[in-house]
């Protein structure tokens, strides 16, 4: 069989590699190289749990600031995207469909995220972006290493938006270092807990154990906790159309390698002092096209299916890859 040959993405207002103007954002060139089967194993087995596997991508780029995605937001159609690096980058642009399969990326543009005082949080020393919510044009990101959120008006300013500190709970602040707020969810209008950020962490633990999680705003906010189970750790969250919580959750371990699931979880009770929980959906480990995968959204596409987007945090490093990996959930 053939190998699939990259796809590269071109822009008119591309600059060099490693030609980060600080000050505003940049076109860049990205490589989309599309991924034969998720199951290594069987190229034929595309049913894993709840989850059908649509289509994947390898993207590379030469822009030395491309990588370390660690969320990912799309819009109603699945198609325009924002999403924010670790190194507290954004990036937006647009999935090229073939059908209903991803072919490429377009339209993608980089840029340093900025501060109130209008200058990149970097300069602060403010890193590890880790957490991504987008509501009506108002976008929330969570930062683990200084436990904090950064409210930005997208929908007005795009990728020129400055960040202003956010309230948060005094137990968001004493989580400990490099396991922050890992996920952040704005609950819409409609449904229970509607204006509620709801960001749980990566793995800041309450005396049994559990996962702690805060409610910031609405009508009920404190803390409550997720049941954590066989040492997985959470990486990001989105909301279903019927109001329950999907966890990414993944695990590193030298005995055991690496492994992701996908929890299905009811917020039915979802209060102050609550603990939540809920069955898994999705399992897949390195018999599967995995890596370190740390971001989650969904979309409904036109033919009414809703469509699970996955991405991966690389780290920057050579030996990992940028995966962004699509899937039908089929048990709605």
């Amino acid at each position: 069989m053939a190998r699939a040959q990259p796809v590269t993405t071109t822009s008119p207002k591309q600059r060099p590699a490693g030609d980060y103007a600080a000050d505003a954002p940049i076109s860049i060139e990205v490589n989309a190289r599309p991924l034969a089967s998720f199951d290594t194993r069987d190229r034929s087995h595309v049913r894993f749990g709840a989850l059908e596997f649509r289509s994947g991508l390898i993207l590379t780029s030469p822009f030395r600031g491309f990588g370390g995605l660690s969320a990912l937001r799309l819009d109603k159609a699945g198609e325009r995207f924002v999403a924010i690096s670790d190194k507290a980058t954004w990036f937006t642009g647009r999935i090229v469909y073939d059908g209903r399969q991803m072919a490429r990326l377009a339209e993608v543009e980089a840029a340093p995220m900025l501060g109130a005082d209008g200058r990149p949080i970097t300069a602060r020393g403010w890193y590890d972006s880790e957490s991504l919510a987008l509501d009506n044009g108002i976008g929330y990101v969570g930062l683990e290493r200084v436990h904090q959120i950064l409210k930005f008006d997208f929908g007005r300013d795009g990728l020129r938006a400055k960040g202003e500190l956010l309230p948060t709970p005094a137990g968001l602040r004493k989580l400990p270092s490099n396991k922050g707020v890992e996920s952040l969810v704005l609950v819409p209008k409609g449904q229970p807990l509607a204006g509620t950020l709801i960001a749980i962490s990566e793995r800041g633990l309450d005396a049994d154990g559990h996962i702690i999680g805060f409610l910031i705003g609405g009508k009920t906010p404190g803390t409550f906790a997720v049941r954590r189970r066989d040492d997985f750790d959470i990486s990001d969250a989105t909301l279903l159309p019927s109001g329950e919580l999907l966890l990414l959750e993944r695990k590193f371990s030298l005995l055991n390698g690496v492994g992701i699931r996908v929890r299905r979880v009811d917020l039915t009770g979802l209060a102050p002092g609550a603990v939540i929980d809920g069955p898994s959906i999705f399992d897949a480990d390195l018999g599967h096209e995995i890596d370190n995968m740390e971001g989650l959204d969904l979309h409904r596409d036109a033919a009414g299916d809703l469509v699970l987007t996955m991405v991966s945090d690389d780290n920057f490093s050579m030996i990992q890859r940028t995966l962004l990996l699509q899937f039908t959930l089929l048990d709605e």
